[in-house]
């Protein structure tokens, strides 16, 4: 491999899958991530907070020539439409780079690792839109 400078982190500030966690934890969860895997960390790229907006992440690709690879925060971070996600697996990978998932602690390092991302992405879906929706119970007025 080139004399890359190392993993580049990814970070949002709107919710992901009905999850949020501030900016700073985001950020600690990767650098806790990279040290654990001996990977050189890179401040994170802070993906905008309009749903659906990608034009980060589409930045962090562009490095690639020039960093090992990028860990996101977490998996679901990545765009909902399965095609979006395939394109962005084959420029990480066209490009001898890795993506990695700190929360699920999930890689994808080569064309076989990408099943398992998509896995974990899609039992995801089919859990939550098969899941009824519970409203909390409003409990002061019981008395």
């Amino acid at each position: 491999m080139t004399d890359r400078l190392g993993y580049r982190g990814y970070i949002g500030s709107r919710n992901y899958q009905g999850q949020r966690a501030p900016q700073h934890v985001q950020n600690l969860v990767i650098r806790d991530f990279c040290q654990r895997n001996n990977f050189q960390y890179l401040l994170s790229a802070t993906e905008y907070a309009m749903p659906g907006s990608y034009v980060m992440l589409e930045e962090v690709l562009r490095e690639l020539p020039n960093i090992n690879g990028i860990v996101l925060y977490s998996a679901f971070m990545l765009p909902d439409e399965a095609d979006r996600r395939h394109a962005l697996y084959n420029k990480v990978l066209a490009a001898g780079a890795s993506l990695h998932g700190a929360v699920e602690n999930l890689s994808i390092n080569d064309a076989s690792s990408v099943q398992r991302i998509e896995d974990v992405l899609n039992i995801n879906a089919l859990m939550l839109k098969n899941t009824p929706v519970v409203l909390p119970i409003d409990d002061t007025n019981i008395f």
